[in-house]
């Protein structure tokens, strides 16, 4: 770890070095892009929780590394974290974290319930993938039918957005497939042994265990049609924070939307920059970004109607109670700090 930090420090300091003598980088990249040039006045101090295993977050490191907080007035604080979402949003809720980034799928069921948290911004499409086992016969939604998917955690967004479309596909997720649990670095044994025909999960894990395994076909992923232009993951801040530093949130949203469109344009700087935080190789995480849309980071209108769709979906699968109005829950959770 602190050699890890050592490294994060060192290539923080040579990117603002690289931006101050107005030089060209390693990548190539003129240094007008490279906007980690300071900022005056004092910044606000901020903590950001996220999970440091996700490398569809990483926006989160890129907008640190490049000075892109600082340059909207903060000195933010990463924090990761790794546990359930349900603990990551009561964090917020009780300040003990200004603000995160995560999954629409895990969020919009404890936003039901009424946590005090509120989404004001986003920062791409695309996290999790189904992949089938030709040899099983598993090389459509429609061959799932009688079938087990297996996934690393039963409340993952991949089984309950994969759930969402065996419904569309005509089947019920409850009854014509099982979903079973395997620890993620079996999911490909699992298939191998016949214990499972499926397997829903994200990158870079699913890649690496669609590498070794033989057999296993694309299926859908959360950009699959309707969703090509659909955002996934999503900034959370607490609702007192929204009310009382409105132009504080405008400022993190504003970061991490400039971050994400420098994952967008330059996903090999991007995968360099969150390697520290991943055992995966760098060119595995170039080909994770590359299959992500950071552009897609809607917000106000926008992001309400998203969080609207998806809340009609999650109603499909019984994730959300039959009573909830997704267009007055994605009213209530949604706020436009940039309006």
């Amino acid at each position: 770890m602190v050699a890890t930090q050592d490294f994060i420090g060192s290539r923080r300091q040579w990117l603002r070095a690289v931006g101050a003598a107005g030089i060209v980088g390693a990548t190539g990249m003129a240094a007008s892009h490279v906007l980690a040039q300071g900022t005056t006045g004092k910044l606000r101090q901020f903590k950001l929780a996220w999970n440091a295993n996700a490398p569809c977050l990483a926006a989160a490191p890129v907008a640190l590394e490049r000075g892109l907080f600082e340059k909207h007035g903060l000195q933010v604080e990463l924090i990761n974290f790794a546990g359930s979402t349900d603990q990551l949003l009561e964090t917020i809720a009780t300040q003990k974290a200004d603000a995160a980034l995560g999954m629409i799928h895990r969020w919009i069921k404890p936003l039901e319930s009424g946590l005090d948290v509120k989404l004001v911004g986003s920062s791409h499409g695309g996290c999790v993938r189904l992949v089938g086992y030709e040899p099983a016969g598993a090389t459509t939604l429609a061959q799932l039918k009688g079938k087990t998917i297996a996934v690393s955690d039963l409340n993952s967004p991949g089984k309950n957005f994969f759930s969402v479309l065996l419904v569309k596909a005509g089947l019920n997720p409850d009854k014509d497939v099982t979903w079973r649990q395997f620890p993620a670095d079996m999911l490909g044994l699992a298939v191998e042994k016949g214990e499972a025909h499926a397997i829903a999960d994200s990158d870079p894990n699913l890649a690496l265990i669609q590498r070794r395994t033989k057999g296993l076909v694309d299926l859908a992923t959360n950009l699959s049609g309707e969703y090509a232009a659909k955002t996934c993951c999503v900034v959370g801040v607490g609702t007192k924070l929204v009310q009382a530093e409105r132009p504080v949130v405008a400022s993190l949203v504003r970061a991490i939307n400039e971050a994400s469109e420098f994952v967008a344009d330059y996903p090999n700087e991007a995968a360099k920059l969150y390697k520290p935080y991943s055992k995966a190789s760098l060119e595995d995480l170039r080909a994770v970004l590359g299959t992500l849309t950071h552009r897609s980071h809607p917000h106000g209108a926008a992001l309400q109607k998203e969080v609207e769709f998806y809340a009609r979906d999650f109603k499909l699968v019984n994730v959300l109670k039959p009573g909830t109005d997704p267009a007055r829950l994605a009213k209530h959770v949604t706020v436009d700090v940039l309006g």
